[in-house]
Parts: C-alpha cells; structure tokens; sequence
C-alpha cells in the first residue's frame, strides 16, 4: 500500500505586495516532501502575460504547473484582464472533474490588482494590497502589513524583509528568496545613486569651468609677453637691420 504524501501544500511562502503603482512578489525556494527538505532553489514564482502579470503557488508542482498554465490561457483569451481570468479558472477549477482534483493554491498579481485562487471556487482581493499564500504565508503578510503602515520602502524591499522574517520563523521557509517586480517607482537605494550622479557631474562641470577661466586668464597675461618679445626683436629705425638679420627675425616669427 501507498501512503500518498500531502504535506507539500503547506511548506511553501509566496507573498505579494501592490504599493505606489507597483507590485512586488517573493517566494522562497524550499521544497518539502513529508518531513525531508528535497530542493533548496524552487522557482514557484512565473511572468505571464508577456511580464505583465506574476503568479506564484503553493501545492504540489505538477498540479501548480497545470494550473499555471490553464491561468495563463485564460490571460490569452481574456486579453490581460486578470480579475476576469482569475474567475473564470476558478469557476472551471472548481467543476472539472479533473482540474478539481488539484492541490494548490494561486496568487496571481498585476500593477491593479492582487488575487488568492482556491480550489473551493474562491477569488480573494486584499484590502490592503498585502496577500500571501503557504505555510509562511502568516508571518509574511504580517511583517508586510507592518512595513506598509511604517516606513516609506517600496514594494520590492517590502516583500524581501517581509520574506526574511517568515523564513526565519517557519521551517518550511527558507532565505533562498526570489523576487519579481512590475511597475513602481524606483528605490531609495537608486535615488541615492542618482543623486550622487548628479553632484559628481556637477563638480566636473565646475571643474571644466574653473579651468577654462584658468586658461583664459593665463591666455590674456601671455598675450602682452609675446608682444614685447616682438617690440624688442624688431629693429629700430636709427640702425636699419642687414639682409640676414631681418630674414632671421621672420623666420622666428
């Protein structure tokens, strides 16, 4: 007798964060099967729609797979609408004979909107654009949550210190983190980079100025030097300069 294994559908963390026109979303790489951690670097976070919706699960892979791939034909169909893909998969997830035999769960997400897809035929919308799905999912989604009401952070880095703390509390977590972004501003850390950008380009430009007025400034002090030199080469009109010597000087000049 086999004894079927249906601890998978909990030893994962997907979370995902919407915040100043974007969306971030992060899932771990720990793979569980029973009590044994099997792989270290899962992907279970996937682009579709040409990169303009994420979707990451939790469950058994083959059945997470299957669904990636019914959701994403649904996208195809319903051109990029992805509230109305979302319940239009879960409606036939929900009566398919086969498809309702699956194991897993979906959180899809875009720049508008994010969505938790059930097997029960459920569609959950967030009401704070914080959603997160597995066995870490608590902790993840309420380390979010904090990050969202107290700091300014994006939604990338939220979703990234909101990960760390789930997987330094859940067993099935672990740090291996992936993160995939649409959309948003850019973070502090770049806006840090182009400022200081600016100022070094500024400085050179200050430092192009500065010489140049340098140079002009010994330019027009050089000018009556040269002007002398010529006055006392020239010959004076008392003693009239020989052939040679006036070939000479305008071959020095």
């Amino acid at each position: 007798m086999t004894q079927r294994v249906t601890g998978e559908m909990r030893a994962t963390t997907i979370l995902a964060v919407r915040r100043a026109g974007g969306v971030a979303m992060a899932g771990d790489g720990q793979v569980t099967v029973g009590d044994m951690v099997m792989k270290h670097t899962a992907r279970k976070i996937r682009r579709l729609a040409g990169g303009r919706a994420l979707a990451g699960f939790a469950g058994s892979t083959a059945d997470a797979l299957t669904l990636f791939d019914k959701f994403e034909a649904m996208l195809d169909r319903y051109q990029g609408n992805l509230r109305r893909a979302a319940v239009e998969l879960t409606k036939e997830w929900r009566t398919d004979k086969f498809l309702r035999r699956l194991e897993a769960m979906l959180l899809v997400a875009s720049e508008d909107e994010i969505l938790v897809l059930t097997g029960d035929g459920d569609v959950i919308e967030p009401d704070d654009g914080v959603a997160a799905i597995g066995s870490g999912g608590s902790y993840a989604q309420a380390a979010a949550r904090a990050l969202v009401k107290h700091t300014e952070l994006s939604a990338g880095e939220i979703a990234r210190s909101a990960m760390e703390i789930a997987s330094s509390m859940c067993i099935y977590t672990n740090d291996h983190i992936m993160l995939f972004t649409i959309g948003g501003e850019p973070s502090a850390q770049n806006n840090h980079n182009d400022h200081h950008d600016g100022s070094d380009r500024a400085s050179d430009s200050d430092d192009a100025n500065h010489a140049n007025h340098a140079n002009h400034h010994d330019e027009r002090h050089a000018e009556p030097a040269r002007d002398e030199r010529h006055e006392a080469e020239q010959p004076t009109p008392t003693s009239p300069a020989s052939p040679r010597r006036r070939a000479t000087t305008q071959a020095t000049f």
